[in-house]
């Protein structure tokens, strides 16, 4: 039925979310940086996000029948709270607002261009491995 709460899947994205998340804080609290600064653990946290969905994507659509939590856990929950785009767009308007122009579009551009770079190299990659087997 629509609009029925699946509990289980609410549970697996609950804890995956709660996860990801703490290994978000764990990067930026291990590569800190000040307001205005290149948020390098951002663009790293995204980057590695982004080639892991793309991991993720590639099995999913490649497994006859995946279980029905892995998506919820892995995607919408731990890379969902691992991956931060609003601390991105902060990082971005911090930037620009305390006279680092250039840098806040040198981070917009190598975010948008890294994380699409690590998507793709994710889906490739784990296609490439899973057809060898």
């Amino acid at each position: 039925m629509i609009g029925v709460p699946r509990w289980d899947v609410l549970l697996a994205i609950a804890a995956g979310g709660a996860l990801g998340s703490l290994a978000r804080y764990g990067l930026s609290v291990a590569i800190p940086h000040a307001r205005g600064e290149f948020a390098v653990a951002t663009l790293l946290t995204n980057a590695l996000g982004c080639l892991l969905i793309g991991v993720l994507m590639a099995v999913l659509t490649t497994t006859a029948r995946p279980h029905h939590l892995l998506r919820p856990f892995l995607g919408v929950g731990i890379l969902g709270g691992f991956t931060t785009f609003s601390t991105f767009v902060t990082d971005t308007l911090d930037a620009a607002t305390t006279g680092r122009l250039v840098g806040s579009l040198a981070y917009l551009a190598a975010s948008v261009v890294l994380c699409l770079t690590a998507v793709a190299a994710g889906l490739a990659a784990t296609r490439v491995v899973r057809k060898g087997r």
